[in-house]
């Protein structure tokens, strides 16, 4: 489980560079999860926020990806143009 302590968060974008699964996006300068059921629960974005504004809880993330991607075979639905760096 993850979650964002808006308080804490400076939009700085940390968390949306480090997340391998895009999970984290910004707007009006604070982190959202837009989206939540992507996440592997890796902990990148809490080992790398410098305000401590993200908590993550280890739990079946990774296993749910495995489960999908690997035993059913369904391939994850990210947008490739989110990927691109300057547009």
């Amino acid at each position: 489980m993850i979650r964002i302590n808006q308080e804490n968060c400076s939009g700085c974008g940390t968390c949306e560079m480090v997340c391998p699964h895009h999970v984290i996006d910004l707007n009006s300068k604070r982190a959202f999860l837009s989206y939540e059921v992507r996440c592997i629960e890796c902990g990148a974005c809490q080992l790398n926020c410098p305000n401590k504004a993200i908590i993550v809880t280890k739990g079946t993330g990774c296993l749910l990806v495995i489960i999908k991607e690997d035993i059913l075979k369904i391939e994850p639905k990210i947008d490739t143009t989110e990927l691109l760096i300057g547009g």
